[in-house]
C-alpha cells in the first residue's frame, strides 16, 4: 500500500491537460499534467495522513486553475468526518488553486462545484442549498437560490447564462433552470415523478433529462429485475414545456441502471442523445435523435459498460468494460453515430476512467497490472501509452513479490457458476497443505479483477490478499452472484440480499472448492470481508462453522432491518411483517446460536453507510453464546477508512489474527 493511489481523473477543457489526485500514504493532492511532456506534478501542498478527502475536480475554461471539495460529507448529525479526532473544526469545502502551483484558496463550506463556462464564478452546494462566489475575487460566498427541496447535480448552460439543478423533493425531484440575468427560477415539466442528469443542448435552448416513475423503488438490497420503465424528456428552457424523446421497454431494462460518468445522458452532435440501458441484460450505451425516434445499440455484445466520457467534439465516446475480457477492464471508442467500437488497449494490464484531452488527440486513464498498482496513463494518437507520473511508485515497492492471481470457476451450492481469482503462495509444494483464506467484496455492486483495482477500498483489499499469499495463505477472492459485469441476472440475482441471502450458496461453494484442493488444509479455512463482504463473512461463521475456521468482519452488515432504514428512513418493518420475518431470516444475527468460530470485528463509529450500532449488536450476542471475539474499533472514522494508518492497522490486525487463529505458511517481509 506504498504506492500512490490515482483517481478523480479529468480532461481540461482546452490547453490538453488532465488532471487527478494521487493519495501517497493518506496525503492526497491534486495532480497536473500539461503538453507536450506531460511531466505530472502536485499542485497542492498537503503533506499529512490528515483524512481529508479531495474530490469534485472541476477546470476553470482556460485551464490555468482547477476547483476541488476538501473534506468529507456530513453524517444525520450535520458533523463532517473527524478520522483524528480533532478537537479544532473540520469541514467540507470548496477550493481552488492555481495550476502553476501555490496556496490553494478556499472559495466557502460546500461540495459538488460547477465551474461557469465564462470562468467568472463556481456555483456549488452548501446544505441543500445553491451558493456561487466569484473567482476573480476573494469575496464571500452567497447563496443565490433559497428554494425548498435539496439541490444537486448543478449543470451551467453552454454559455454561462443559465444554472440548471435537480431539486429533490423526498418522493419526487424536478429539473430546475436558474435565469443569473433575470434572477427567476423555472421548473421544467414538473410531474409527480423523480427526474434527474440534466444535459444542455449545444445550443443552449433544451434540457434532456431522465424521468424515473414515481413508487418505482423497490427495498433495497433485494432483486429488482422489471419494474415500470422510465423514460427521457426533453423541455424547452424558454417555456419549461417538456416531451418524452424515448421510453425504455416493459421487461428487461425497465429499470434504470446507470454507468460511472459526470452525467448519465449526454447530448451528441447530430442532435443525439447517449444513454445507458439494459435491454438485452447488459449495460450498454445507445443512442436516439433528441426529436425522438428508435434508439441505436452503440455496444452490442456480451460485456457490460462502465467507464464513460465524451470526447470534446461530441461525436466520439471513450469507455471502460470487460468486452472480450470478462474479468478485466479496457478502453475503447465508439461514434454517436454508430458503428463498430474500436479497441484503444489491450492485453492482460486492466485500464480504467478514459479521458480525451481537449484537443481530441490523446487519452489519458488508469492502469494497472497483477503486480504494477494503478498509475495515470497517457496515449497521445497511435503512440504507445506513457505514465504521467513517472517514478511516482516507489522504488521498493515489492512487485517482484506478488504472484499473478489466476482465474477460477466454481460451482455453489446450488450449482451456479461463480467467477473467482485464486492467488497462489511462492514455493508450494506437491502434498503440502497450506491455511486457506477467502475473500469476499462489498457493494455487492462490485467485481474484483485479475489485478490492482479501480477503487481505492480495493486497491487496499486486493494488497491484503497478496499479502496473505505472500504469508503463505491460499486465497480465494469471490465474485459472489448480485455484483457486476456478469450481466443483469447474475446482479439481480433471486432471492439475493435481504430477501434471501442466496449468496450463501456461493460462499459455501467457495468453502467446498477449497476444501477439495490438495493444497488446502480443510481444517484451517478463514474468511474476510468489509461491508457487504463482511455480511457475507458473518452468514459463513454463523451458518458454516464447521467449514469456516474464523474470520474478520470489517463493518459488516448483521441485521438486514436495520440496515435497510439507513437506507429507507421511511421502512418499518412492523408496517412490512412479510418482508421484515425474510430479511431478518436472511441475517447473520438469526443464526447466532450456530457460531462456533472465533471473529475479529473492526469498525469505525462514524460509519455513514453500516451502523456502528450493527457490529455493537453482534458483538453483544455473540458473547453470550461464548464465542471468542477480539475488535478493533476506530473513533470517528467512517465506512471507507479516511486514514492511511487506519487501513494498515486494520489489515495487520487482520494478518495477526489469521497468524493466531488458522496458523501461517512461510514468512515473507516487505512494505506494505
Amino acid at each position: 500500500m506504498s504506492a500512490p493511489f490515482p483517481d478523480e481523473l479529468v480532461a481540461a477543457p482546452a490547453a490538453g491537460a488532465v488532471a487527478w489526485v494521487f493519495n501517497a500514504r493518506g496525503a492526497r493532492n491534486v495532480w497536473v499534467a500539461t503538453p507536450p511532456d506531460y511531466a505530472g506534478k502536485a499542485v497542492t501542498p498537503y503533506g499529512e495522513d490528515d483524512g481529508q478527502e479531495i474530490t469534485d475536480l472541476r477546470w476553470t475554461p482556460e485551464a490555468r486553475a482547477i476547483v476541488f471539495v476538501r473534506g468529507g460529507g456530513p453524517n444525520e448529525q450535520g458533523e463532517y468526518p473527524n478520522p483524528h479526532s480533532l478537537v479544532a473544526a473540520v469541514e467540507q469545502a470548496v477550493w481552488v488553486v492555481s495550476t502553476a502551483g501555490g496556496v490553494p484558496r478556499r472559495i466557502g463550506e460546500g461540495h459538488a462545484p460547477a465551474v461557469s463556462p465564462q470562468g467568472d464564478r463556481v456555483a456549488f452546494v452548501r446544505r441543500g442549498q445553491v451558493w456561487w462566489s466569484s473567482l476573480a475575487d476573494t469575496g464571500a460566498a452567497e447563496q443565490v437560490i433559497h428554494a425548498r427541496g435539496s439541490a444537486r447535480s448543478l449543470r451551467w448552460s453552454p454559455d454561462g447564462t443559465r444554472l440548471a439543478f435537480v431539486s429533490g423533493r423526498h418522493d419526487h425531484a424536478f429539473v430546475a433552470v436558474y435565469d443569473v440575468a433575470a434572477k427567476t427560477l423555472r421548473f421544467l415539466d414538473p410531474s409527480v415523478d423523480s427526474d434527474a442528469e440534466p444535459a444542455w443542448s449545444p445550443d443552449g435552448r433544451r434540457i434532456a433529462f431522465l424521468r424515473n416513475p414515481a413508487g418505482a423503488d423497490g427495498l433495497p438490497f433485494t432483486p429488482q429485475r422489471t419494474g415500470q420503465p422510465w423514460s427521457i424528456r426533453v423541455a424547452d428552457v424558454a417555456t419549461g414545456a417538456g416531451r418524452q424523446v424515448w421510453a425504455a421497454d416493459t421487461g428487461r431494462g425497465s429499470v434504470f441502471r446507470e454507468v460511472v460518468a459526470d452525467n448519465q445522458i449526454h447530448w451528441g452532435a447530430a442532435d443525439r442523445i447517449v444513454f445507458p440501458w439494459e435491454k438485452d441484460g447488459w449495460t450498454h450505451l445507445y443512442a436516439v435523435p433528441a426529436q425522438g425516434g428508435q434508439p441505436t445499440l452503440l455496444t452490442p455484445g456480451a460485456f457490460e459498460v462502465e467507464h464513460v466520457s465524451p470526447g470534446p467534439d461530441r461525436a466520439t465516446l471513450v469507455f471502460s468494460s470487460n468486452q472480450d475480457d470478462i474479468e478485466r477492464r479496457h478502453i475503447w471508442k465508439v461514434a454517436v453515430a454508430g458503428g463498430p467500437a474500436t479497441a484503444v488497449t489491450r492485453g492482460t494490464d486492466l485500464e480504467w476512467t478514459p479521458v480525451m484531452t481537449s484537443e481530441g488527440r490523446g487519452i489519458a486513464f488508469i492502469r494497472a497490472g497483477t503486480r504494477t498498482p494503478p498509475r495515470p496513463m497517457i496515449q497521445l494518437g497511435a503512440a504507445a501509452p506513457r505514465p504521467l507520473a513517472p517514478g511516482a511508485i516507489p522504488p521498493d515497492f515489492p512487485e517482484s513479490g506478488l504472484v499473478d492471481p489466476q482465474p477460477v470457476l466454481f460451482s455453489a451450492a446450488d450449482g451456479m457458476t461463480i467467477h473467482g481469482q485464486l492467488f497462489l503462495p511462492r514455493g508450494l509444494k506437491q502434498g503440502e497443505r497450506r491455511p486457506a483464506v477467502i475473500f469476499f467484496h462489498g457493494g455487492s455492486r462490485r467485481q474484483m479483477l485479475l489485478g490492482w483495482h479501480y477503487f481505492y477500498y480495493y486497491r487496499n483489499a486486493y494488497a491484503l490478499n497478496q499479502y496473505l499469499t505472500s504469508r503463505g495463505y491460499v486465497v480465494l477472492s469471490v465474485n459472489y452472484r448480485s455484483g457486476i459485469a456478469y450481466g443483469l441476472e447474475f446482479r439481480e440475482a433471486l432471492h439475493y440480499g435481504a430477501q434471501g441471502a442466496s449468496e450463501f450458496h456461493d460462499v459455501l461453494g467457495a468453502g467446498l472448492y477449497l476444501r477439495g484442493r490438495p493444497d488446502v488444509d480443510p481444517k484451517r479455512i478463514g474468511l474476510w470481508g468489509g461491508s457487504y463482504g463482511g455480511f457475507l463473512t458473518a452468514l459463513g461463521l454463523a451458518r458454516a462453522s464447521d467449514l469456516f475456521a474464523a474470520g474478520v468482519d470489517l463493518h459488516g452488515v448483521h441485521d438486514w432491518n436495520i440496515e435497510i432504514q439507513n437506507w429507507v428512513p421511511t421502512y418499518d418493518p412492523a408496517k412490512q411483517s412479510d418482508a421484515a420475518k425474510l430479511a431478518y431470516e436472511s441475517s447473520p444475527i438469526a443464526y447466532v446460536q450456530d457460531w462456533r468460530s472465533p471473529v475479529l470485528l473492526i469498525h469505525g463509529d462514524d460509519d455513514r453507510n453500516v451502523q456502528f450500532s450493527q457490529t455493537v449488536q453482534l458483538a453483544a450476542a455473540l458473547r453470550t453464546q461464548g464465542v471468542a471475539v477480539e475488535q478493533l474499533i476506530f473513533p470517528d472514522d467512517i465506512h471507507d477508512f479516511l486514514t492511511h494508518a487506519h487501513w494498515v492497522a486494520a489489515y495487520e490486525a487482520a494478518a495477526a489474527f489469521f497468524q493466531r487463529r488458522l496458523g501461517g505458511g512461510t514468512t515473507a517481509t516487505g512494505r506494505r
